[in-house]
């Protein structure tokens, strides 16, 4: 028979039952300056624990460790206390059981999505993805994190493991702010971007990232590094670069370390920052097995003069047709346009590839283009697993999103990138056919029918008669103007609010001039779509504001333009 746990009258209660040894993670604040917030621990036996909030302005993050197990019940005022979030899990199999979330405020509860399959975090904010590699045979994803609501501030590095880039399972949060940021709430940073390697020196990964402290002095960004040996917590983390080099005129820019093995050997860190020519990618390179120190500069790798940017952001470089060793081999250069922004179309914050070759010291471009030109895949970061790169982006945008904003948001499809026939082709990953649920349609769509959708989540693929033949795809939905069509200036995803005027439609515009494309394969979710043209030659994601399902869909087009069409329900 279950004992009732009693609290204190007009408090609120969470409850849960623990296994032994469970560690609890919570996240709290208090309501008001005048009185300190908190939240007591309660078991059969009585009251054991208490945690605090010194004041409003302070979102605290506590640790407490269940030794015993059992019904645990958390209770705290709601007048003076404020509880984000709380999840707890167990260190012995945290990896493959993952997190369990007993409690989120609705001010950062995730969206309810039933078939959803894109990457979401289980509370939060999210935004770039960091970290992202195989390690201990699984892939993980770090994120850039809030846990106490859906809007940016300072950062985390939340987590989640996975067995094939599409099914992930929540992890702790891994990185946190520092001490200086949790008490000095006028200030603003955290743990930023950056990515991780295997460690070398034994088990495990050491991970490198950007502090930022606003307004700090002599540097506002400076680089760490710290390990972690059982994959789930971090260790104590070190300085490795405490300023910007000298003498190259940089902005206080420096920030998303993304470190990976050279040809030579070495290992090599790209760093984004901005110049008075222009948004930088710098190089430095060490001789340090472990990548722990003796991290010197070699000098700017590559320098924005095409578009007027602030800082690159997020520099990503990874061979793609071949060993790293071999000087034949091309590689792919990947950054995002912080605030940069395309004159003909208006679209802002566009994330650029270039294939070409490197030699430890310097890049010689082949040719490049936009990695995606719906722009809605900021910040892609890409390794290379068992011989195939494999990357994955932020579906979002600067341009939509800001501190103030509320902003649920997820990551794209995880991508490949192939060399084929002197085109760069980044389809999705060949997993996402498991995402197919059942066949809703092989020959409505082709014929000119409105295909319903039973949710929000689906793929569509159709081939044309002619490259370039002219189409309309409409998608039903309740609040946006959506359609992907090819006409003569291109492919183009058509986005607009319902009802709004066509000057405001005008611009940004979604296009890919001159495509010509013949085969499209296009996948729906609540709140984004991805469109990938013959094979991922051409690649646009966009950001749908809100998560009310697209209804139905139908395709309009000349008789004979449309080869064939299929139309499937998805889910995980």
């Amino acid at each position: 028979m279950k004992v009732t746990i009693d609290v204190p009258v007009g408090h609120r209660r969470i409850e849960m039952d623990l296994p032994v040894n469970a560690i609890l993670h919570i996240w709290l604040k208090a309501v008001t300056s005048g009185e300190p917030g908190s939240l007591s621990l309660y078991s059969v036996n009585g009251k054991f624990g208490e945690v605090q909030a010194v004041n409003a302005e302070e979102n605290s993050f506590r640790i407490y460790q269940v030794f015993a197990g059992g019904t645990v019940v958390l209770a705290y005022d709601p007048a003076v206390t404020s509880v984000s979030v709380v999840y707890w899990f167990t260190p012995s199999d945290v990896i493959e059981t993952g997190i369990t979330v007993v409690h989120t405020n609705p001010a950062n509860a995730p969206p309810d999505l039933p078939h959803g399959y894109h990457f979401r975090p289980p509370f939060g904010w999210m935004n770039d993805p960091n970290g992202f590699g195989r390690f201990g045979g699984r892939p993980h994803l770090f994120y850039q994190h809030y846990s106490h609501g859906r809007t940016w501030n300072n950062m985390h590095w939340g987590h989640a493991v996975s067995s094939d880039y599409l099914r992930w399972r929540h992890l702790p949060v891994f990185l946190f702010p520092s001490e200086e940021l949790t008490v000095r709430p006028d200030k603003r940073g955290g743990a930023f971007s950056g990515s991780a390697i295997s460690a070398t020196d034994g088990p495990g990964i050491r991970v490198f990232f950007t502090e930022k402290i606003a307004d700090r002095t002599p540097e506002q960004e400076i680089q760490l590094t710290a390990t972690s040996a059982d994959l789930f917590t971090a260790g104590a983390a070190d300085v490795l670069l405490p300023r910007r080099p000298d003498g190259e005129d940089l902005t206080f820019d420096f920030r998303d370390p993304y470190v990976f093995r050279g040809p030579d050997g070495l290992w090599k860190m790209l760093l984004g920052s901005q110049s008075d020519k222009g948004g930088v990618i710098l190089l430095y390179e060490t001789s340090d097995h472990t990548a722990a120190t003796g991290w010197t500069y070699c000098g700017k790798l590559y320098v924005e003069t095409r578009y007027h940017t602030s800082a690159l952001e997020c520099p990503c470089l990874l061979p793609i047709d071949g060993d790293p060793r071999d000087p034949k081999t091309r590689w792919a250069l990947i950054y995002g346009l912080m605030n940069g922004e395309d004159a003909e179309t208006s679209r802002k914050n566009l994330t650029m590839v270039d294939i070409g070759w490197f030699d430890g010291r310097s890049f010689a471009k082949e040719f490049g283009r936009e990695l995606d030109f719906g722009t809605d895949n900021y910040a892609f970061q890409a390794f290379v697993d068992a011989g195939s790169p494999v990357g994955i982006g932020w579906l979002g945008n600067w341009a939509d999103a800001g501190p103030t904003i509320d902003f649920p948001s997820a990551m794209s499809l995880p991508r490949t990138l192939v060399l084929e026939g002197g085109d760069l082709l980044t389809p999705p990953i060949g997993a996402v056919e498991s995402l197919r649920a059942r066949m809703i349609d092989r020959t409505r769509l082709a014929a000119g029918q409105a295909v319903a959708l039973p949710n929000g989540a689906a793929e569509v693929v159709f081939d044309l008669a002619a490259a370039g033949a002219a189409f309309r795809l409409e998608f039903d939905h309740p609040s946006v103007r959506l359609a992907v069509v090819q006409h003569d200036e291109g492919l183009e995803i058509l986005h607009g609010e319902q009802g709004a005027a066509k000057a405001k439609d005008a611009a940004p515009r979604y296009l890919a001039r001159h495509a010509g494309v013949r085969r499209l394969r296009i996948f729906i979710d609540y709140g984004s779509i991805e469109v990938f043209a013959d094979g991922g030659r051409l690649t646009a994601t966009k950001r749908i504001a809100g998560f009310d399902p697209v209804r139905s869909l139908a395709l309009v087009a000349e008789p004979g333009t449309v080869v064939q069409a299929t139309v499937w329900s998805l889910r995980l």
